[in-house]
């Protein structure tokens, strides 16, 4: 059993939220549901939702980093995240319907970010800058200048 649980309040959209996202991340599931609390496993890892009331909503300061093998990776994600009514963010940011911030980042991206070459690291910096879902042909093709 993990030791710290992700735990998100909802307005009363708990297990509507918890099936949503356990429809899009492989290895997921639904552990158990009652009527204020759904419990939900995302790739191995564990989530408590609650229905909680209308008193507190999502905000960026907390956002869920998805970390991305592939390019289909990242457009499966952002699209299926996005579905129902989410809104795109700069930089690999969204929110998705229920107004959760997600990071959806390829592997790529922090490798470009780190490149030994100071120019080159900018440039995929400023590339990144410009984007909304994160495009890794777009960056390597401003990293090569």
């Amino acid at each position: 059993m993990q030791k710290i649980t992700p735990y998100f309040w909802f307005n009363n959209q708990a297990e509507e939220a918890a099936n949503h996202y356990v429809s899009i991340f492989k290895n997921s599931r639904i552990v158990d549901v009652t009527p204020m609390i759904v419990t939900f496993e995302l790739e191995g890892q564990r989530f408590l939702a609650l229905n909680g009331g209308p008193q507190f909503t999502f905000n960026e300061a907390v956002s869920l980093y998805v970390d991305c093998e592939t390019q289909e990776e990242v457009d499966e994600l952002w699209s299926k995240l996005l579905e129902g009514g989410g809104s795109e963010g700069q930089c690999g940011w969204l929110k998705d319907k229920f107004g959760v911030s997600w990071q959806i980042i390829p592997n790529a991206l922090p490798l470009l970010l780190s490149d030994p070459d100071p120019a080159r690291a900018e440039r995929a910096m400023q590339a990144m800058f410009k984007m909304r879902k994160i495009d890794v042909k777009g960056l390597e093709a401003a990293v090569e200048g």
